[in-house]
This record gives C-alpha cells, structure tokens and sequence, in this order.
C-alpha cells in the first residue's frame, strides 16, 4: 500500500510538473490530487526538491538496468534522451528550476552509461587502450550533454530527436576514423 501511494505522489507530481513550473507546484496540490493527506506525503518525501531527486535518480536507474545494446550511435543517444523527450515540459520545468544542479547529475549519468555502452561493443576485438577508450567517451558524453542542453537552453524549439540523426549522419565514419587511428598508435 505505500508503495502505491509513493507512486501515486510520483506520477500526480510528474503530471502537474508537465502542465506548469516546479515553483507553481505545491504539496497540497499533489496531495489533494491524489487523495492523501500531507503526513503521507511527507512519510515518502522530505520536500518537493527530494522527490524531484528520487524521479530523477530512480529513472537514472531504470535506464542503466534496462539500457539495450544496440550497435548505433544514433539509438545509443536517443535512449540516452527518451525521458527528456518523452516529458519535454515537465524536464523543461526542472532545468529551468532552482534544481537544474539535480537534472545535470540525472544526464550525466545516463549520458556515460549510454555512450560506455556503445563504446564497450564498438571497441570489441579491436586494439584500444583504455586510456583512448575513455577520452573517446568523454568526447561523446560532453557533446551528447552539451546537445540535450543547448535544446533546453532554447527552449526546446527544434526536434532532437531530428538533429541528432543529422548530426550522426553528417559525422558518419567519424568515429571509426577515430577508432582506427587509436588502433594504429
């Protein structure tokens, strides 16, 4: 049962989340939504900002354990952005919220899952040292982050989803030139 209830709280605050900003949210709002009174609210969450962090951490989690393998870039970083897209105002909210700290740490860690993933099948069998293999994901993790911010930076005007297919068609081959070259060396 409060188990249930916890995650009532999550989706009732998710939901308001994505019809208005995070300041205009109240407890009592989420909790006359859901039918509870405030005591249960605060038996799951401190406050607002440690429910926001135990969406963002358990859908962090969620990601990592489900994450699929596949052998494309471009799949790799579209499920790195999925929640983001799927939940564009309610994440637009965040970023621009006093807990946009909170949201970085949330695309960070998914952003290295994801882009270690691809690297870890993309480098199979081939002669990468680790030190390359690392500067490798950290190239693609920044520019992954940097992309998904510039999209909330601008408020969200264009389709990432779109440019980010652009971006790796135009860089296709790029990062095998970087592979073979690392192979060489």
């Amino acid at each position: 049962m409060a188990k249930l209830m916890e995650e009532a709280i999550k989706k009732t605050f998710m939901d308001l989340l994505n019809r208005k900003p995070i300041n205009k949210i109240t407890v009592k709002e989420i909790v006359a939504e859901c039918g509870i009174n405030r005591n249960s609210f605060y038996y799951h969450f401190n406050d607002l900002p440690n429910l926001i962090e135990v969406i963002l951490t358990e859908e962090a989690e969620r990601f990592v354990s489900l994450h699929n393998q596949s052998d494309s870039i471009y799949n790799h970083l579209l499920d790195a952005v999925d929640f983001a897209i799927e939940n564009k105002t309610a994440v637009y909210h965040i970023y621009n919220s006093a807990n946009r700290e909170m949201f970085e740490r949330y695309l960070d860690k998914i952003t290295e899952k994801t882009v270690s993933d691809f690297f870890d099948i993309s480098t199979e069998g081939r002669n990468i040292s680790d030190e390359d293999k690392e500067a490798l994901v950290l190239y693609y993790r920044c520019l992954l982050v940097g992309f998904v911010i510039n999209w909330l930076g601008t408020g969200m005007t264009y389709d990432l989803r779109q440019k980010l297919q652009r971006i790796c068609e135009l860089f296709d081959g790029a990062m095998n030139t970087a592979l073979d070259r690392c192979e060489r060396e």
